[in-house]
């Protein structure tokens, strides 16, 4: 049973900057057992968000590039932990600090982090709300790489995400959460990071691109995506991990919580309706892309409204949001910005909405839901605060020009060091960034002769009876033949090597791949067959 006061559980006496000594006391008396258990679990869940991106990327990117982006999620977020332990969380968070833009570094290497009750919620510790803080900075890095698609090198790219996290990211997670910042104190509203992880990673992704340059205009001919079972995959991962971001925003298994988690899906499910029938309108047909993009859109925008809002206005959220980020896309054509993943457009674009939806819709009974905040916010408009809205614009001002021009500016000078440029090779954007920089493929072995060889010739007269062709001609591969006949196909596998023509991940393989990508990427490219009078070749 839960206790039925406001507040923590028991009073901090606050004369230890660790929460006193764990030798000789019992610490966890501070604390709420299960709200802590509970943010345990909603850090495990936001770390899947990062491999969720890589295959979000992956799928979106051609397929001699899909590998790479997987490697640099991921490996942004170890670059992330060790920022975050050396001194991220204490640049980010530490009270000790009171210039209101940025921390210092008295939690160096996480010392006095231990059990002393966090910015967050005096109900879990702060070494508890470090780990899944840590786990937010991941996730924004994990998004802002999206940036290198295709023609970035990646250990350049490793190097500025360690300084962006240090100099975009730190500075404006302290504004908003730190309880020095400047927006923090100003009463602003920013629940889970519409500042620091919608609109710092969007900007900076935007500033990214423009620094590194776009792509080879003849690579862009009717681009798509390569792989869209992946860029679903990769969708679901962020649903399910999003609910642990924005529902472990409440930090405590409290009603607060309950609502976050149900914004989340209704604000996400309304834009990805809405983003689906823009789509429909000028291709009339039902788009899976289309589906994915409007569910991120929404769950973004719901990342600094959906503690603050309640569900009616989530659902209005929804809509909007739809409509102004599938506009939003068109953005990088008339600034001409290789935004290859579109991360300005759902990401910086859907923050900076949910942002204004807190100024406007923002009702202080849904933040008293946790018990802990009751009476001490104010509400938007809906509630006659009238200046909440300004103080949101100002800071999605603020968040939006630091994080563009500050990452513009880091990203330029890492370019400028010598063996630390940013753009990889012509040759290599040509032959793709994951033999350029990694040496591994996505898709290892592509088989060749079932797709692309595995055609009848036509015949001058038509033939009655199918099984005068081989089976071996008219499949392409000898095995799948002799399954069809009912034998084991290992019997001659001896006499199939001519028929079954596997190539590794090779130039070749590139070679097939871009062919098929620049004629028509989501399907094979058809291949006419010879003259009737040519013999075939085997």
């Amino acid at each position: 049973m839960s206790y039925a006061w406001v507040g923590a559980p028991a009073v901090y006496n606050g004369t230890d900057p660790l929460g006193g000594d764990s030798k000789s006391e019992n610490l966890n008396q501070w604390f709420q057992s299960g709200d802590q258990a509970f943010i345990i679990v909603a850090a495990a869940m936001v770390l899947i968000m990062v491999p969720g991106l890589g295959f979000l990327y992956s799928g979106l990117a051609r397929r001699k590039s899909a590998l790479s982006m997987v490697w640099a999620c991921m490996a942004s977020c170890s670059v992330i932990t060790f920022q975050w332990y050396f001194w991220g969380y204490s640049l980010a968070f530490s009270q000790y600090a009171t210039n209101g833009f940025i921390g210092d570094l008295q939690k160096f290497g996480l010392m006095k982090t231990l059990a002393e009750p966090s910015p967050g919620s005096p109900l879990i510790p702060d070494l508890l709300y470090a780990f899944y803080q840590m786990q937010f900075c991941a996730v924004t890095a994990a998004i802002v790489v999206g940036a290198v698609a295709e023609r970035g090198r990646l250990i350049p790219c490793m190097v500025f995400i360690f300084a962006w996290a240090t100099i975009v990211y730190c500075p404006i997670a302290c504004w908003a959460w730190n309880v020095n910042g400047w927006f923090y104190k100003w009463g602003g509203l920013d629940y889970a990071g519409g500042g620091p992880v919608e609109i710092g990673s969007g900007m900076s992704a935007l500033a990214y691109s423009w620094v590194l340059g776009r792509r080879q205009e003849k690579m862009m001919l009717n681009f798509r995506p390569h792989n869209v079972s992946l860029i679903t995959l990769g969708t679901i991962l962020l649903w399910f991990g999003w609910l642990g971001f924005n529902g472990g925003s409440a930090f405590g298994a409290n009603l607060r919580a309950v609502m976050a988690c149900w914004n989340s899906n209704l604000t996400a499910m309304f834009a990805a309706i809405t983003w689906v029938l823009l789509d429909w309108r000028l291709a009339r047909k039902w788009s899976m892309v289309g589906w994915c993009s409007g569910t991120i859109s929404g769950l973004v925008a719901a990342t600094p409204a959906s503690g603050f809002i309640p569900p009616w206005a989530s659902v209005i959220l929804g809509i909007v949001t739809g409509i102004v980020c599938n506009f939003s896309t068109k953005i990088k054509f008339w600034i001409r910005i290789d935004d290859a993943m579109d991360v300005f457009a759902e990401h910086g674009v859907a923050g900076m909405v949910g942002l204004l939806f807190n100024g406007i819709f923002g009702a202080s009974y849904i933040i008293g839901l946790d018990g802990v905040n009751t009476g001490l916010y104010p509400g938007g408009w809906i509630e006659h605060e009238w200046i909440q809205l300004p103080k949101q614009i100002a800071y999605i001002a603020a968040t939006a020009g630091w994080a563009f021009f500050m990452s513009a500016l880091l990203a330029f000078i890492i370019n400028k060091i010598p063996g630390l440029h940013l753009r990889a090779s012509e040759e290599a954007e040509l032959l793709g960034m994951d033999d350029d920089q990694l040496g591994e493929f996505a898709y290892d072995y592509v088989e060749v002769r079932r797709d692309y060889l595995a055609w009848t010739p036509a015949k001058n007269e038509p033939v009655s009876n199918g099984h005068q062709i081989p089976q071996g001609e008219r499949h392409g591969i000898a095995q799948h033949s002799q399954m069809l006949e009912g034998k084991d196909p290992s019997e001659s596998s001896s006499s199939a090597g001519h028929e079954h023509t596997m190539i590794g991940g090779d130039r070749h393989a590139i070679a097939i791949d871009e062919k098929a990508e620049t004629t028509h990427p989501q399907h094979i490219a058809p291949i006419a067959p010879p003259p009737q009078s040519a013999p075939r070749e085997e």
